[in-house]
């Protein structure tokens, strides 16, 4: 049975989301407080997370900040108010998979956690390094090495530069991109590409401003020249 982990603050909604997941055969853990979400990560290894930005302690991005530097790769999915368009872009920033905004279909939030989850199952069978230039790409292990500093990828983060890298010195659209990275049911746009774009060359590349691997192909989308 796939743990999942539900850090939200809000009671009602809490025992909401468990009962939801529940009912759809997941075992559930719930904390009300960014602290103790993450001593949960901690005792309970979940497959996934449903985080809430808005915490009474420490917030969903520190949250999220604090378990991708101890390299708790579990997929994180996002809980954001319609209004707080920076915390989105924040949580992407610090290693959030996913976010979705309050309030939201049932539907789409089982989903968007199945998507995640399938994609956990797909990377943990993988074991490979891909070298880029002077980085190191670990895609089982979601990091990039440069030298003695690393950092940590994303789930959305290693399947695009996996996608780039089956497509080495080819360009691929944002279209593709979009639709084998995300998938349609998630609604995605070109700045969502174009923003994951920026957040790894900033990761792989020696200077993230002049990239020479991951370049961009005007009028058609990205290319990886490793």
């Amino acid at each position: 049975m796939q743990k999942i982990l539900v850090v939200e603050d809000e009671p009602e909604m809490s025992r909401g989301l468990k009962d939801i997941l529940e009912f759809e055969g997941y075992q559930v853990t719930t904390a009300l407080s960014g602290k103790e979400g993450l001593q949960c990560v901690a005792r309970e290894a979940p497959d996934c997370i449903i985080l809430d930005v808005m915490l009474p302690d420490l917030n969903g991005c520190q949250v999220c900040e604090q378990m991708r530097r101890q390299r708790i790769n579990t997929p994180i999915i996002m809980l954001t108010a319609k209004s707080q368009d920076y915390d989105k872009i924040r949580g992407l920033e610090v290693g959030a998979d996913d976010y979705l905004t309050k309030p939201f279909s049932v539907g789409e939030l089982l989903a968007r956690v199945m998507a995640l989850l399938r994609r956990s199952i797909g990377y943990s069978q993988e074991a490979e390094i891909i070298r880029v230039g002077g980085c190191l790409v670990d895609v089982q292990h979601f990091t990039a090495r440069r030298g003695k500093k690393e950092h940590s990828l994303s789930h959305y983060e290693v399947e695009l530069f996996k996608l780039l890298h089956a497509n080495a010195n080819q360009p691929v659209s944002r279209d593709v991109i979009l639709d084998k990275v995300w998938g349609t049911e998630n609604y995605p746009t070109n700045r969502t590409v174009d923003n994951f774009i920026v957040k790894l060359r900033k990761k792989i590349e020696e200077d993230y401003r002049n990239p020479k691997h991951i370049l961009t192909i005007y009028g058609v989308g990205y290319k990886l020249s490793p």
